[in-house]
């Protein structure tokens, strides 16, 4: 199964407390971490790919590899193999980090990476998955899945935030766990409920 999510902002104090912009209900960035990690793995198991639109985590302890190190031990306890898209807070020599200390899973690296993005074909329809949102203009069976606006909404029914912040998770039937990856189901759900959102615009 395949599983979709970004800006996890794993380590990042700056999310914790802040009541202006996406604000997390958290008072600690560990508690914070344990509950993404736990409700993350409570759905993906070894056997799903999961899609991380990017922003993995904000750390800047010093030296970097200290920095790195940490990052590469919460991801180490994520289920899944996980392609990991670069976002604005994910620096190349993170990635090269991870790809150094990969670890095997089902006999092939647990992580691998894409720069800008990546397409793919699912229940009649395209992908794209990037971390910063696409205006795509009138297409049709096309639909951008995106982060890096967190709490916000592109408006345009052909764009969707699968952030772990993101105000589409409000079209699900369910109250989704904090941190927890979009299903392929949840993901007709939230496309589904938008264009109707949309429709009723007019």
């Amino acid at each position: 199964m395949k599983f979709f999510i970004s800006d996890t902002h794993f380590l990042d104090k700056h999310m914790i407390g802040n009541k202006n912009f996406a604000p997390r209900p958290y008072f600690f960035v560990e508690e914070m971490d344990n509950d993404i990690i736990k409700n993350w793995n409570e759905i993906v198991t070894d056997n799903d790919v999961v899609y991380h639109l990017g922003d993995i985590a904000v750390c800047h302890d010093k030296p970097q590899q200290k920095a790195f190190e940490k990052v590469f031990n919460l991801l180490k306890q994520l289920n899944g193999k996980i392609i990991l898209i670069k976002g604005n807070h994910d620096s190349r020599a993170l990635f090269k980090y991870i790809d150094k200390n990969n670890i095997e899973l089902n006999g092939e690296p647990k992580f691998s990476f894409e720069d800008v993005g990546t397409l793919i074909k699912m229940n009649h329809c395209q992908y794209y998955m990037t971390h910063y949102p696409m205006m795509m203009g009138q297409v049709k069976q096309i639909i951008n899945l995106h982060g890096h606006i967190h709490h916000y909404s592109v408006s345009a029914k052909e764009n969707i935030n699968v952030g772990i912040d993101s105000p589409e998770k409000d079209y699900l039937k369910y109250k989704k766990p904090f941190g927890q990856p979009f299903t392929e189901d949840d993901l007709s759900v939230m496309i589904e409920q938008k264009v109707t959102d949309f429709m009723k615009r007019k």
